[in-house]
C-alpha cells in the first residue's frame, strides 16, 4: 500500500496493485472564490498548487472514489480533466447521476461491500459537522479498503468524530485511517471535519492503528494547522502513531 497526500482530501492510492485517486480537486490555485462567511476572505481557493502536474496525477489511474460533491472534492477542473471511462464510485445514487451526467460512463454507488479487482471496497458512514450544520453539509461518506495481501485501510472522508466512526473501527478494525482533520468550519455553526481533539479520540478508539491527516490548510475556512496539530499530538503522546504530510508526501507500507 502507498498513500500520496496530494491536496485537500485529494488523496492518490495504490492498493493492491491497483491505483486510485480519491475526491479530485483539480483547479489551479486561486482559481476559485473564497468559501462564504468564514476566515480568509481575502485568499481564493485552492490556497496551494498541486505538487504534481495534472497529467502525471492522472496517469496509471485504475479508478476513481468520490465521496460526495462539495467542490474542494470534486471541482470544474477534475471534471474536465478526469478519463470519462474510469471506474468511478460515489456514495449514493444521487451523487452517481450527477456524475453521469458531467459525462462519466462506469459509475458505481458504493455499497456495504463493492468488489473492484479483487479489492473489497466498503462504504462507511459520516457526519460532515453536528447539530443544525448537517442541514447545510449533507451526506458524506467514507470507504475502507480491504485485501488480503494488505493491511485494512479506512479513509474517514469528511466526518466529525462520533459513535458512526467508532463503529466503523469497531467493525473493520483498520490498521491505517486516513483522517479530513483541518477542523474546516465557518463562522458559526462549528466543525465540519475533524479538530485536533477528533484525531485524539481517533486514536484512542485504534490505539495501534497508524493515522493519517489530510485535508489541511489547503482551501480559506481551515481552522488547524499542520503545526498545531503535530504539537498536540506531541503533547498527548500519540505522535509516533500520527502523520501529517505535506502536499506531495507519501507513505508506504
Amino acid at each position: 500500500m502507498k498513500i500520496e497526500q496530494i491536496r485537500n482530501a485529494t488523496l492518490r492510492i495504490q492498493y493492491a496493485g491497483k491505483h486510485f485517486l480519491v475526491d479530485p480537486f483539480l483547479g489551479d490555485k486561486g482559481s476559485y472564490p473564497p468559501f462564504p462567511n468564514s476566515a480568509r476572505q481575502d485568499q481564493n481557493n485552492p490556497l496551494s498548487e498541486l505538487p504534481v502536474s495534472k497529467e502525471q496525477l492522472v496517469e496509471g489511474i485504475d479508478a476513481l472514489i468520490i465521496t460526495h460533491l462539495h467542490m474542494d472534492h470534486y471541482d470544474e477542473a477534475a471534471k474536465e480533466i478526469l478519463p470519462k471511462h474510469l471506474p468511478l464510485f460515489s456514495q449514493n445514487e444521487e451523487d452517481a447521476q450527477v456524475l453521469r451526467n458531467d459525462g462519466f460512463t462506469n459509475v458505481t454507488v458504493l455499497a456495504k461491500d463493492t468488489s473492484f479487482e479483487g479489492i473489497r471496497l466498503i462504504k462507511t458512514q459520516g457526519e460532515h459537522g453536528r447539530g443544525e450544520i448537517l442541514k447545510m453539509t449533507g451526506l458524506v461518506c467514507g470507504v475502507v479498503f480491504k485485501h488480503e495481501d494488505e493491511k485494512t485501510l479506512y479513509i474517514a472522508g469528511d466526518t466529525v468524530w462520533y459513535a458512526g466512526v467508532q463503529q466503523e473501527i469497531d467493525a473493520h478494525q483498520p490498521e491505517v485511517i486516513v483522517l479530513n482533520a483541518g477542523d474546516n468550519q465557518f463562522l458559526e455553526g462549528g466543525s465540519l471535519v475533524m479538530g485536533k481533539e477528533d484525531v485524539l479520540q481517533t486514536h484512542k478508539a485504534a490505539p495501534q492503528a497508524t493515522l493519517i491527516a489530510s485535508h489541511m490548510e489547503a482551501v480559506n475556512h481551515w481552522a488547524l494547522s499542520r503545526k498545531e496539530l503535530k504539537a498536540f499530538a506531541d503533547e498527548q503522546d500519540f505522535s509516533e502513531k500520527l502523520h501529517v504530510p505535506q502536499d506531495g508526501e507519501a507513505f508506504e507500507w
